[in-house]
């Protein structure tokens, strides 16, 4: 009892030292600033006491009417509402003149004032009036009925398992800390697939599908060289086309916030896949976040805080000399940074309490992606990855507040959807880029292109491709048009070419055939024949099986100098088999087109001119020592190529993995990638778009860092380190024998234990 009058009369002088500095505040900043004239600090105190007291009044009527207004103003059209009714109150008290652009810039000073106390003076925003009012009033408009469970998914986009114990350790989560210490909750970790990158992984966790998601960015060749980027708004869109079946794990009436993908919500907002619906701008789960008249005020005080965060965050990496670090994260990322670690941050929190309040959606997923933006930039565990944890861990004590004053129970379930790994950039550490170590080993006649910038997920979604350079192919322009959809660039590559028509479908460039030249000497046939092209009727023909068997042997066949076509010769003259190949190809090097993407230290290599996917016979023709260079360097840890003759290999120094078999000829390198590297291989192998080349860096498991090809210091995307390793904070109750591997597996554990507490219900 003691106590609790002890908490209230603290409550009680705080706000009364909050009333009294913001009237002060208010008076003498418009003194400064101008924009209404006040006489005295008594008119001061009645123009915030009055609007004060009708914002208390009407604002949950006002707010709810002007919902869409609010929403399509970004919620500043609250202040325009304010001014309206401040200027009903200067026609009541005497000495008051307000107008013009007043009316908006006055209710904002007032707005950014009562948030700067309110955060300065740590006010609990979530027990004030409004809230009690708003969480009154939608229990009784969303009246809920049901007895099911309500389940609510908060994934930490980015935060890897072994990151998560050490923030857990340094008291830098405290919320996930007690549900654990007190049995509430379990912490397991999951490994994901190769492309431990967030299309994948949400794509697997949210519609139990993520096949053909090779990594964050990919090429298509038979859709005209396209490129498919997974944070685009109309590629996100496509994507979810084609893996939804309609049963995701929101499909049981769920609200899908902050996301990629919707995982077949019938409600969704911030969610990429369907950002154009209008459905996402009309939804009254908006509601809870402009439901209070200076929730904005809030968000710009911490945007610009957050803001200045960054600042002292360059400034504490340069001066301790950081490493490793950007050097340059440039002008733009301050309000990148701010804009997920802050922006998304509070609307993401608000719109899951009215949504909690309201009780009508059986199922919640929500993404809090500030701490893999940071983690990108700083580092994945430096100081200010750790702030943005302590930040998002009070979201959940926000959240876990709402659902003890729920109408349902609510079970609450945190998870990341990858890890991030540390290290230098793959140009920090070797000078050079991918592209860069592509172009050394290709002809100075070859376009190529690349896109190797950040990956910063949803957020950011700048591709800087440039102008794709205009070769000429037989008298025909082949050409990428750049085009700019609002807030993004859209890269639509569009090749005119000329091509032999197959199966009057489409037209393909196919390397010709060479005849076979039959001569008899001796008795003996010699075939003369193209490698690329009359393989495979050599390997079905017994004459030669011994060949193909010994060929399959012999690891000769991925190193030393020579080219493809010698090195197939060779190898027959040393076995006395009588087959000859010819080097000619169709496939000009003047028109070669090459094409690197990344996604963290996962690399892709396309070439464009050959419609389906190149072999590692064909690269090796058109293109001699590209692949030893590339599996050869140091900063390369395996290089991933299909062959004709020994089906998909994993090439790393001298090393080959036969992917088929499991075989390995050489050290084997591939262990250090985790016990499921093989598999995750084999799975990305039958990709429909898997690229000609799949390159994945270096992983220095000592120093536990790998070498992003963009210029990121965390990073992820392929395999090595903590990338590949996020978590699952899950209740007590839940049944869970082994580790989870793939993002798809972690979508058929959440279904099960959904399913089974509504059987019945």
């Amino acid at each position: 009892m003691a106590s609790t009058i002890q908490k209230s009369l603290k409550e009680l002088i705080k706000f009364i030292v909050y009333i009294i500095l913001e009237v002060v505040i208010f008076f003498f900043l418009t003194k400064v600033l101008g924009g209404i004239e006040l006489p005295n600090l008594k008119t001061a105190f009645l123009v915030i006491a009055i609007l004060s007291l009708i914002n208390a009044l009407l604002w949950p009527l006002i707010g709810y009417f002007s919902l869409r207004f609010v929403v399509i103003t970004l919620g500043f059209g609250t202040f325009l509402i304010d001014g309206i009714l401040l200027y009903f109150i200067s026609l009541f008290i005497p000495g008051i003149q307000i107008e013009g652009i007043s009316l908006f810039s006055i209710p904002l000073l007032i707005g950014l004032i009562s948030s700067f106390l309110s955060l300065v003076l740590n006010i609990d925003d979530d027990n004030s009036y409004y809230q009690n009012v708003l969480e009154k009033e939608m229990k009784v408009i969303y009246k809920n009925n049901t007895d099911k469970e309500g389940f609510i998914f908060l994934e930490i986009d980015g935060l890897s398992y072994n990151t998560l114990k050490k923030a857990l350790d340094r008291g830098d989560m405290p919320t996930l800390s007690k549900w654990i210490e007190k049995g509430d909750h379990k912490l397991t970790r999951w490994e994901t697939d190769l492309s431990s990158q967030t299309s994948s992984s949400q794509a697997g966790i949210l519609h139990g599908n993520n096949s053909n998601i090779p990594a964050f960015r990919w090429l298509e060749k038979e859709n005209d060289n396209r490129i498919i980027s997974s944070n685009g708004r109309e590629n996100s869109e496509i994507i979810e086309r084609r893996i939804s079946n309609g049963k995701g794990l929101l499909s049981n009436k769920g609200a899908s916030r902050s996301n990629l993908f919707s995982g077949d919500a019938e409600d969704h907002i911030l969610t990429f896949s369907n950002l154009t619906q209008s459905k996402s701008i009309g939804t009254t789960s908006w509601y809870y976040l402009y439901s209070k008249p200076y929730v904005v005020t809030r968000i710009v005080i911490l945007f610009l805080f957050d803001m200045l965060m960054e600042l002292i965050s360059r400034i504490r990496q340069l001066f301790n000399n950081t490493q490793p670090r950007l050097k340059w994260r440039g002008i733009a990322y301050y309000v990148a940074r701010a804009g997920t670690n802050v922006g998304m941050r509070e609307a993401t929190t608000y719109t899951i309490i009215g949504d909690i309040f309201a009780g009508q959606y059986n199922a919640i997923y929500a993404t809090y992606i500030g701490y893999d933006e940071i983690a990108h930039h700083s580092g994945v565990e430096d100081y200010d990855a750790f702030y943005a944890l302590r930040q998002i861990d009070k979201q959940f004590r926000r959240i876990e507040k709402a659902t003890e004053k729920a109408q349902r129970k609510y079970n609450l379930i945190i998870l990341s959807d990858h890890g991030q790994s540390n290290g230098f950039t793959f140009k920090q550490k070797y000078g050079m880029t991918l592209n860069d170590l592509v172009s050394e080993m290709l002809p100075d006649n070859i376009s190529i292109h690349s896109i190797l910038h950040s990956n910063d997920d949803y957020f950011r979604k700048k591709y800087s491709l440039g102008d794709y350079v205009e070769e000429k192919v037989d008298n025909t322009k082949e050409r990428i048009d750049t085009k700019v959809d609002n807030t993004r660039e859209r890269i639509e590559n569009t090749k005119e070419r000329i091509d032999t028509k197959v199966d009057n479908t489409r037209e393909r460039i196919e390397n010709t055939k060479e005849r076979i030249d039959t001569k008899v000497d001796n008795a003996k046939e010699r075939i003369d024949i193209h490698p690329m092209e009359r393989l495979s009727n050599i390997r079905d023909s017994s004459k030669v099986s011994e060949y193909m068997e010994k060929l399959r042997l012999d690891n000769r066949f991925f190193n030393g100098d020579e080219s493809f076509t010698d090195k197939l010769n060779n190898i027959s003259t040393d076995l006395d088999l009588d087959i000859k190949f010819s080097n000619k190809t169709t496939v000009s090097e003047e028109t070669a087109q090459a094409m690197v993407l990344s996604s963290g230290n996962l690399g892709l290599i396309y070439f464009t001119d050959w419609s389906n996917r190149m072999t590692y016979e064909q690269i090796e023709d058109a293109f001699p020592g590209l692949l030893k260079a590339l599996s050869h360097h140091d900063g390369i840890g395996f290089v991933m190529v299909k062959s004709s003759i020994y089906e998909t290999v994993v090439l790393s120094k001298d090393s080959v993995l036969y992917l088929e078999t499991g075989h390995c000829t050489g050290e084997k390198f591939y262990e250090k990638y985790g016990e499921h590297i093989i598999e995750k291989l084999r799975r990305t192998d039958q990709f429909a778009h898997v690229p000609d080349i799949l390159v994945n860096s270096e992983y220095d498991v000592e120093n536990d860092e790998v070498y992003a090809f963009e210029e990121l210091i965390g990073n992820h995307g392929g395999a090595g380190g903590n990338q590949q390793y996020p978590f699952i904070l899950y209740p007590s109750n839940w049944e869970l024998d082994e580790e989870i591997f793939g993002a798809e597996n972690v979508h058929k554990f959440f279904k099960a234990e959904m399913e089974k507490s509504w059987k019945g219900k």
